[in-house]
């Protein structure tokens, strides 16, 4: 079946918001509406924004981080330990994860994770350049920072069984995030204590 065409442009936009994440059609209906009655520049603000970020913004070579040049910003920084590396699903738990303060290390993005039903297995997962980083960026301490959830569960021990033979010490997040949560919608003391008492994995 075709979907409709939307000719009225406040219906357009509703229709364009409430495909975000996390959007919902009545949240998408406010948001259109703030857009319509802000001042007559900001809509054009947005609009720029969005246009430069999809022109600049690429993955960072080592993590996977979103950035605008091929280092991120926390790969280029000499004060972090590039011999501690935690492993996320996406770029949010990487920021949700840094607002807390308390790695200070680096990072790798998976963009995914193990999911039988969905579809989702080990060859989604870009294994093969985590052990490259890994060997080449000298990394003695891995931090399974996936979610606490049965995915997350999954993941984590795929990846450590394959980066066992590495010889690296293997961490997992330990309480401070309940059980099934996620770590994009903790709050930075859960995620700070999580860090800081992850447990040999």
């Amino acid at each position: 079946m075709q979907a409709r065409e939307i000719h009225d442009p406040l219906e357009k936009l509703v229709d364009l918001l409430r495909r975000l994440p996390g959007i919902g059609e009545r949240t998408a209906g406010r948001l259109a509406l703030f857009f319509m009655r802000s001042p007559s520049d900001y809509p054009e603000q947005v609009a720029r924004a969005l246009l430069e970020l999809r022109g600049t913004l690429r993955e960072c070579r080592l993590c996977g981080n979103l950035s605008d040049s091929d280092l991120c910003p926390v790969c280029s920084d000499p004060r972090r330990d590039p011999t501690l590396l935690c492993i996320v699903t996406s770029v949010q738990d990487l920021m949700t994860i840094e607002r807390s303060g308390a790695h200070r290390g680096r990072y790798f993005v998976l963009y995914g994770y193990i999911a039988p039903l969905e579809g989702k297995g080990p060859e989604d997962l870009d294994v093969s350049h985590l052990i490259e980083v890994v060997r080449t960026e000298g990394v003695k301490e891995v931090i399974l920072a996936t979610n606490p959830t049965v995915e997350g569960e999954a993941t984590a021990g795929y990846l450590a069984d394959r980066l066992r033979p590495e010889g690296v010490q293997i961490s997992r997040i330990a309480s401070g995030i309940q059980h099934g949560g996620e770590i994009e919608y903790s709050d930075p003391v859960s995620v700070a204590r999580a860090i800081e008492t992850r447990r040999t994995y």
